[in-house]
């Protein structure tokens, strides 16, 4: 059983500490609600231009066929979703950037909570010490011991579900850019497998130094006694 937290008389006794610590929550919360507005927003969009994208080359086949004009066509419009998934992957980045930080920042301020109110620590269910591990506590990740449990777990996230469509996309632009070109046979399949094979080794290698970079550059305060 881990004891309670000396109470800290030099914010104990100031009331309004209380005042200004719930009043800067509230603006955390407010800006995590709109760091996760704003990438549910972008991978809508996303979603919505890439579906319009193939509804209308459906449309074109009609009245074009599975010429080589059609080929063009396609492997420019491709290409544009091919761009337009990269910077919505990378705008998503930014926000989970944001996200990160209001949590360490509502981690801090119960913190202070704790400090003020030393009793309230049975209550909490989130992390109160602003240092990496506390604050994926905060976001429900308790860290995984096999290779399979954290890639299922970055697969499951909105970042890692964009960046899966963004290669599958890349591959199907590899493929009709093969055949615009006047590939026939294997050539399109192969083109298409490993063109997504290399987006998805460059997102997870840019993702996994982004993480680690981000969460270094965090300024540890208030971190985890040691068990």
């Amino acid at each position: 059983m881990t004891s309670e937290p000396e109470p800290d008389a030099t914010i104990a006794d100031d009331p309004r500490m209380l005042q200004i610590l719930s009043t800067e929550h509230w603006s955390l919360l407010t800006a995590r609600s709109l760091a996760y507005n704003e990438a549910f927003t972008r991978a809508s969009m996303f979603l919505t231009f890439l579906s319009m994208s193939f509804v209308a080359m459906a449309l074109l086949t009609q009245a074009m066929g599975f010429a080589h004009g059609f080929f063009v066509v396609a492997a420019i419009v491709l290409g544009f979703d091919f761009v337009i998934g990269i910077l919505t992957l990378v705008r998503i980045a930014g926000t989970s950037v944001d996200d990160l930080r209001a949590t360490q920042g509502m981690n801090r301020i119960r913190h202070g909570y704790l400090r003020m109110a030393p009793q309230a620590a049975p209550f909490f269910v989130t992390g109160s010490h602003d240092d990496v591990a506390s604050v994926m506590k905060t976001y429900g990740y308790g860290g995984s011991s096999t290779f399979l449990g954290e890639l299922g777990y970055g697969l499951s996230t909105s970042q890692g579900m964009i960046g899966l469509i963004v290669a599958m996309v890349g591959g199907v632009f590899a493929a009709v850019l093969t055949l615009a070109l006047g590939g026939a046979g294997w050539l399109p399949l192969v083109a298409a497998a490993a063109t997504a094979l290399v987006v998805i080794v460059i997102e997870a290698g840019w993702t996994f130094r982004s993480v680690a970079r981000n969460q270094a550059s965090l300024e540890v305060r208030f971190p985890s006694p040691p068990d």
